[in-house]
């Protein structure tokens, strides 16, 4: 992954906030990363692998950094509500929102997501709040079915029916492994939504609220079982 961001402190600050304002919480420690550069990064914990570097999130998963890139770890003054063991099992409860398992595209899903590195929980996310699991969905702007696909994306990627379950599930499946290799998994779902030139644009989340309740909903629906391949 690159950290094509805004300081991701901030950012995941942000992003918890949306994903568990509804969850009990207890005070915790965490570790603050510094980057080469003006960076930081709050963090659980973290350990030593070789030259690797991995990093325990506070939302639970883990990342990896090569050791070249980071100046140096050291305590987080600022303590951070640790969700609960149930909040953190079921994080898109606390919105009110559950993840749909087991639809009749699944078997097209898992080739897709085994196809292109992509979490499968990640991929069903992105299908349930773009369009709900409807194939046949068209969005005012012209995105078209299961993970409305803009017409340029679905030529881009090959999906040259863009209502054929196939086609788009595996068009926009590539797209978004595209963008994961690009920016963290927030700023790749909200470059998703909005576009990767406002992400840019903005160096971070644009400050759209379509966008950041996109972003906030999808990683809650994902959960924690998401792994970044």
């Amino acid at each position: 992954m690159h950290l094509h961001c805004s300081p991701l402190r901030k950012l995941l600050v942000f992003v918890l906030a949306l994903m568990f304002l509804a969850a009990a919480a207890r005070q915790a420690s965490a570790e603050l990363l510094f980057f080469k550069g003006d960076r930081t990064m709050s963090v659980k914990t973290h350990r030593l692998e070789g030259q690797t570097i991995i990093v325990t999130l506070r939302d639970g998963g883990e990342m990896s950094f090569d050791r070249s890139v980071i100046a140096r770890i050291a305590p987080d003054e600022v303590p951070y509500d640790e969700p609960t063991a149930a909040a953190a099992d079921a994080p898109g409860q606390a919105l009110g929102i559950q993840l749909i398992e087991n639809t009749i595209f699944e078997p097209l899903i898992q080739q897709a997501s085994q196809a292109h590195g992509v979490d499968a929980r990640l991929v069903k996310a992105v299908i349930q709040a773009e369009s709900a699991y409807q194939p046949r969905a068209r969005s005012s702007k012209g995105a078209m079915g299961l993970m409305q696909l803009m017409p340029e994306t679905a030529r881009q990627y090959q999906a040259r029916n863009p209502y054929d379950p196939r086609a788009n599930i595996d068009a926009g499946t590539k797209y978004l492994k595209t963008l994961l290799d690009q920016f963290e998994l927030p700023l790749a779902l909200a470059a998703y939504n909005a576009g990767e030139a406002a992400v840019r644009r903005f160096g971070g989340i644009p400050p759209f609220p379509e966008t950041q309740t996109y972003v906030a909903k999808v990683l809650a629906l994902a959960g924690g079982a998401v792994q970044l391949r």
